[in-house]
C-alpha cells in the first residue's frame, strides 16, 4: 500500500513548486513559462498521487482489511446512529502516520497524515479543480505583470488545502487553515492598485480572521477535554461519552464559529461575495473546492465532537442547523437582486454551504460530503465559463 503509507507527498510536493516557482520562475521563464508549468507538473503530479491513494483505499475497503467494528459513523468508522442489522458492514480503520515534531512539558505535537474515505475524496476534488485551474489561467492572466507570484500563490493555496484535509491533527490543520488565509488575501488583492480590489482582500482576511479566533479557542477547549490533539484521540473522545458537557458543548461552538468564518455562514458570509474582486479563475478555486468547503470539511472531519456537543441526535434545533439554514434563505434572496454574473454565483456558493452545515447539523453527514464533492465541480465550471464568457465575448465585463 506504498500510495497510503506516502500520502504525505500529496501536498508536499504543490509546497516545493511554490518555493520554486519563487526561486526559479522568472529567472526560467522560457522554459518554463514564468514557472506556471513548474505548478501545472506539481498539480499533475499530486493528482496521480491521489488516483493512487483512493485505488489502494478502495482496495483496502473491500478487502476488509484494518476491519472488525460494525455499525459505523461513516466518517469515523464508530457508530453513532446505531444501523439496521442488514445495513450494517464491517469499517476500515484509517491509514495513519504520525511523526513527533516537537516536544513540550509531555505533549507531544506531531505531524502526520490520516487517510480515509473522507481524505480520499477530498484529495482528489483538490487536485482535479485545482490542476484545472492551473491550466485555465495560462491564457486568462497572461502577459500580467504578476505572473509568476500568481502561480506561486496557487501553488500554495493548493498546497495548504491539501495539508489540511490530510492532517492528523488539529494543530496540523490549523496550518493549512492559515496557509490558505494568507494566499486568499494575495489572490483576492492580485489587482491591488484598484482599491476596490485592496478593499476586498482586506475584508475576506480580517473577516476569516474573526472566525480563526473561535477555531483557536475550540482547538484549545477540546485538547483539554481529550488530552490531544490527534484527531483520531478527539473522535474517540467524543463518542466514549467520558466528557463534561459543558466542554464539549463549548468546544463544538467555538470550532462553529470557525467555520462560520472560513465557510461563509451567517453573519461572516459578507466576505464571500466581495472576493470577487480577484481574477476568475481564484474565484473558481476559493469558491468551489478549497477555501469555503475548508469550514464544512472540519465538520465533517470532527463531526463527533458537533454530534454530542450539541446533541443532534436529539433533535431539537441546534446552532449548526439554524446557522445553515438562516445562510440558504438570506444568500439565495441577495442573488436575486444582483447584476454580476460572479456575484450571482457567489451567493449561490453562500446558499449552497449552507445546504452543506444543516446538513451536518440535522445528522446528514453522507449527503453533506457528497455535496461538497458534486458543488466543487459544478460551481468551479460555472465560475470558468464566466470567466470564459466575459474574457471572450463581453470585453471583460461580468454585467449580466
Amino acid at each position: 500500500m506504498w500510495f497510503l503509507d506516502n500520502a504525505w507527498l500529496i501536498p508536499v510536493i504543490p509546497a516545493v513548486s511554490f518555493f520554486l516557482i519563487i526561486l526559479f520562475g522568472k529567472r526560467t521563464a522560457r522554459w518554463t513559462n514564468g514557472g506556471s508549468y513548474i505548478g501545472i507538473a506539481a498539480l499533475l503530479a499530486s493528482f496521480v498521487l491521489a488516483v493512487g491513494t483512493a485505488y489502494q483505499w478502495i482496495q483496502r475497503v473491500q478487502d476488509g482489511e484494518g476491519g472488525g467494528h460494525e455499525g459505523a459513523l461513516i466518517a469515523l468508522g464508530r457508530s453513532i446512529v446505531p444501523q439496521a442489522e442488514e445495513h450494517t458492514r464491517p469499517f476500515t480503520e484509517p491509514v495513519i502516520q504520525s511523526w513527533t515534531w516537537w516536544q513540550s512539558g509531555g505533549v507531544k505535537f506531531s505531524i502526520g497524515t490520516h487517510i480515509d474515505g473522507l481524505a480520499v475524496a477530498l484529495v482528489l476534488v483538490v487536485t482535479i479543480i485545482s490542476g484545472l485551474v492551473h491550466v485555465y489561467s495560462l491564457e486568462y492572466v497572461r502577459g500580467d505583470r504578476r505572473f509568476t507570484h500568481y502561480y506561486a500563490a496557487l501553488s500554495l493555496f493548493t498546497a495548504g488545502m491539501l495539508n489540511l484535509v490530510v492532517a492528523e491533527n488539529t494543530i496540523q490543520l490549523l496550518l493549512g487553515w492559515e496557509i490558505m488565509g494568507l494566499c486568499s488575501f494575495m489572490l483576492i488583492g492580485h489587482w491591488w492598485e484598484e482599491k476596490k480590489n485592496s478593499d476586498a482582500a482586506l475584508k475576506a482576511f480580517f473577516t476569516t480572521r474573526t472566525g480563526d479566533i473561535g477555531l483557536l479557542v475550540g482547538i484549545v477547549v477540546v485538547f483539554f477535554g481529550a488530552k490531544s490533539f490527534s484527531i483520531q484521540d478527539i473522535n474517540t473522545w467524543a463518542l466514549s461519552g467520558d466528557w463534561s458537557r459543558s466542554v464539549i458543548f463549548w468546544g463544538a461552538l467555538a470550532l462553529f464559529i470557525g467555520i462560520i468564518g472560513k465557510s461563509g455562514q451567517f453573519p461572516l458570509h459578507t466576505w464571500l461575495p466581495d472576493a470577487m474582486a480577484g481574477p476568475t479563475p481564484v474565484s473558481a478555486l476559493i469558491h468551489a473546492a478549497t477555501m469555503v468547503v475548508a469550514g464544512v470539511y472540519l465538520g465533517a472531519r470532527l463531526y463527533p465532537v458537533f454530534y454530542e456537543g450539541f446533541k443532534i441526535e436529539d433533535g431539537p434545533i441546534n446552532p449548526m442547523a439554524l446557522i445553515g439554514g438562516i445562510t440558504i434563505l438570506i444568500a439565495a434572496l441577495l442573488a436575486f437582486v444582483q447584476v454580476d454574473i460572479k456575484k450571482v454565483l457567489a451567493y449561490s456558493t453562500v446558499s449552497q454551504l449552507g445546504y452543506m452545515v444543516m446538513g451536518l447539523g440535522v445528522g446528514a453527514w453522507t449527503a453533506a460530503v457528497f455535496h461538497i464533492f458534486t458543488h466543487a465541480f459544478f460551481k468551479a465550471l460555472l465560475f470558468l465559463g464566466s470567466g470564459s464568457v466575459s474574457h471572450s465575448g463581453s470585453h471583460h465585463s461580468f454585467d449580466m
